[in-house]
């Protein structure tokens, strides 16, 4: 897999949010959580099922708007944002997005380029040129033809980081993009992510994928930032035992000397 020209994309945004809170129906989901990344900087959303992380994102990129709290895109409001505006520096890649019945991998792709456009334009041929690298750069180019939905699970989630990459935005917000895809495919598309020079918000659940490739860690547990920082700093067997509820032992990677979780069998 190789990596575009990162002169082509959009510069990296930095992203601030600050004593970001949501509820709905009389649930408090976040309560005050604060997470920044520098441009350029990938950082990993961690923690238990439930703990907020998706919600997070969610109200980072705008599907959910958060109840209290100031989200900014270097500096700016996102709240007062377009949705237009907001689309083209923000990209998503989300565990179940929906698309269009009969569309082929080329045209899910290609809809990426729908916040650069009017939406009478057609797609030109530079909007072509991004669509074909796109889909070559996450390993499915020879799958440009084909229907999306007879795709398989890891195939389609390969797509739609593809649609992101072809929307070409400076923030990058991926919630478990790694999910059914196989071993190389995991690396290849973190990777990819890691070498855009893009900023990269992740939702992650493997510890040792998070570690590998953020440059930083923010644990989420119970809708409330519990730790944050290198992953030398965040992933200890404290952390472990106290967030996740599980024994282990964390060791430096025989290669990369980074954390590694290696977990105990449970009592």
């Amino acid at each position: 897999m190789t990596v575009a020209t990162l002169g082509e994309r959009a510069g990296a945004v930095a992203l601030t949010a600050t004593g970001v809170a949501y509820a709905v129906d009389g649930r408090t989901i976040l309560h005050g959580v604060d997470v920044s990344a520098a441009p350029g900087e990938t950082v990993g959303l961690v923690g238990p099922n439930g703990s907020g992380k998706t919600t997070f994102l969610r109200c980072v990129y705008g599907t959910l708007t958060p109840s209290a709290g100031r989200m900014e895109l270097d500096g700016a409001d996102a709240a007062a944002m377009s949705v237009r505006r907001r689309a083209r520096r923000i990209a998503v890649v989300a565990q179940d997005a929906g698309v269009a019945a009969g569309l082929t991998v080329r045209e899910v792709a290609a809809m990426g380029r729908g916040p650069h456009k009017r939406f009478w334009e057609q797609d030109g041929p530079e909007d072509l040129r991004r669509v074909e690298r796109a889909l070559a750069e996450v390993g499915a180019g020879e799958l440009a033809g084909r229907s999306f939905a007879e795709l398989s699970g890891g195939e389609r989630q390969r797509v739609m980081v593809a649609r992101a990459l072809v929307q070409e935005p400076g923030l990058l917000a991926l919630d478990e993009p790694t999910n059914h895809l196989d071993v190389r495919h995991q690396l290849d598309i973190l990777s990819l992510v890691r070498g855009l020079g893009v900023t990269a918000l992740l939702v992650l659940h493997d510890l040792n994928l998070a570690s590998a490739y953020c440059d930083r860690l923010v644990v989420l547990d119970g809708g409330r930032v519990v730790a944050s920082g290198t992953p030398h700093e965040v992933v200890t067997p404290g952390l472990l035992a106290e967030v996740y509820g599980v024994p282990a032992r964390v060791e430096p990677h025989p290669v990369t000397g980074l954390p590694l979780v290696v977990y105990l069998p449970l009592p």
